[in-house]
């Protein structure tokens, strides 16, 4: 199968190649991890690449794999699909047993029906694939795509949509458990042909922790934005009310927890970085700082709303339904959730504080959408990759994850402007762009052309 293509008024032709796209989070399932699978494949052809998709039943049901259909539509069927077939196994095993199998270290049903059925689906696309391509979330897709990239004699790249073992939001049950991890880690990696982090610092992590992999590891590709999803008129809203907006997850209950423990904790070992504190990346500490707003302005308490969406827990709504401020949205469609951000007036982006001068291995996902929607952010943020972006972008006010003064003033400014009707402060073009899915995409193909 070849493409034609025009130079110079000379056509020639280059083969498009097959790629086993090895990927457990794909619709109908939602969330940021299928984003960037649906994003690589709908850009894939354009590069030379046909992505030919093995992932699972699609029958989840789990807070962290929502529905959402709006995912598919952006494919419109025209995309090969092979799935494992069900019924699928819980994530995690629930009560004892899944306690059991996390501290000696064994596999769970789900994982072996995911990493087992993958292999045999996989297998029946001998001959008519040219290369593998894993996204390791979870990271376990690792043992097939080895697996098959041993039986069908292809070389297979790694995409890592976080830093595995060297994650500082992984909590093990001890020391030994985050050690074997690594091992695990290790191993599983070194058959890929090519690594992928998804941040430059969890590719320097690599580098430090796995010399041996520094050959195979590619330049990182980060998550991003789609420039379409941001394309047409803006919403329309009424201009009375000055809103924040988050989008995605949040962790206010392993926050809660990990303060709760981290003395045992510090005992145990099994943490990465052990100085983490998850509980500012929640909505936690921004209610705090309107709260404070609100005391000195109580009229503010008619003016601000704080618009959370994303699946929220028990703990989570509980919080949020404490301050007359909040709008719970729950989750909603990829298309919905550009929308709101539109609609913002300012994007709140919290994250895990780390030691000052330690940066973080992560930078989430909607961050990059949040460039993509050219909107004032928010940005409480320790060191690191996430935290250089927004700075050279230009349209964030930065402080640190529990600064909640500087929360508050930030608040207090970006009300300011938006009562004098100031221009809003909009990212650096040149900023923004390098996360444009269709670049990363270009990026990818050029690593899978190398392999």
């Amino acid at each position: 199968m070849a493409r034609g293509c025009e130079n110079g008024g000379r056509v020639y032709c280059t083969a498009v190649r097959r790629l086993l796209f090895l990927a457990y989070h794909f619709p109908p399932l939602g969330g940021g991890g299928v984003q960037r699978s649906v994003k690589f494949v709908r850009h894939l052809p354009a590069f030379g690449y046909t992505p030919v998709v093995v992932t699972g039943s699609g029958d989840a049901s789990d807070r962290w794999t929502p529905v959402d259909d709006s995912l598919a539509d952006e494919l419109g069927g025209q995309v090969e699909v092979h799935r494992v077939p069900g019924p699928e196994p819980p994530v995690r095993e629930p009560g004892w047993r899944g306690r059991a199998a996390r501290v000696l270290d064994r596999p769970t049903p789900y994982t072996r029906w995911w990493t087992q059925g993958a292999v045999e689906v996989g297998r029946a696309l001998a001959g008519s694939v040219d290369v593998i391509f894993g996204e390791l979330i979870p990271y376990t897709t690792a043992i097939p795509a080895s697996r098959l990239s041993a039986e069908l004699g292809l070389p297979w790249v790694a995409d890592l949509q976080d830093p595995w073992a060297l994650d500082e939001m992984s909590l093990y049950p001890s020391a030994l458990h985050q050690r074997l991890d690594e091992r695990h880690m290790r191993r599983q990696l070194a058959s890929a042909a090519a690594i992928i982090m998804n941040t430059p610092e969890a590719g320097e992590r690599v580098r430090d922790r796995f010399p041996e992999l520094a050959p195979r590891l590619a330049p990182s590709i980060t998550n991003g934005f789609d420039a379409d999803d941001f394309a047409g008129p803006e919403p329309e809203r009424s201009r009375g009310t000055f809103r924040i907006v988050h989008t995605g997850f949040l962790h206010t209950e392993a926050g809660q927890e990990l303060r709760r423990s981290r003395r045992r904790r510090r005992i145990l070992g099994g943490m990465p970085i052990p100085d983490v504190d998850f509980l500012t990346r929640s909505h936690v500490f921004l209610l705090e700082a309107i709260e404070r707003l609100i005391a000195a302005e109580p009229e503010l308490a008619e003016v601000i709303e704080v618009h959370l969406a994303g699946v929220l827990s028990a703990v989570d709504r509980e919080i949020a339904e404490r301050s007359g401020v909040c709008r719970l949205h729950g989750y909603l469609s990829h298309v919905e959730t550009i929308e709101l951000l539109r609609s913002a007036d300012l994007l709140f982006l919290p994250m895990h504080d780390l030691p000052v001068g330690t940066r973080a291995g992560l930078v989430p996902g909607k961050a990059y959408d949040y460039l993509g929607a050219r909107r004032p952010i928010l940005a409480a943020v320790p060191d690191g990759d996430a935290r250089d972006y927004l700075t050279a972008a230009g349209n964030a006010a930065i402080c640190r994850p529990d600064d909640v003064s500087g929360l508050a003033a930030a608040v207090r400014d970006e009300i300011g402007r938006w009562r004098e009707g100031t221009q809003r402060a909009e990212p650096e073009p040149a900023v923004a762009n390098q996360f444009e899915r269709r670049e990363l995409t270009r990026r990818l193909a050029a690593i899978l052309d190398t392999v």
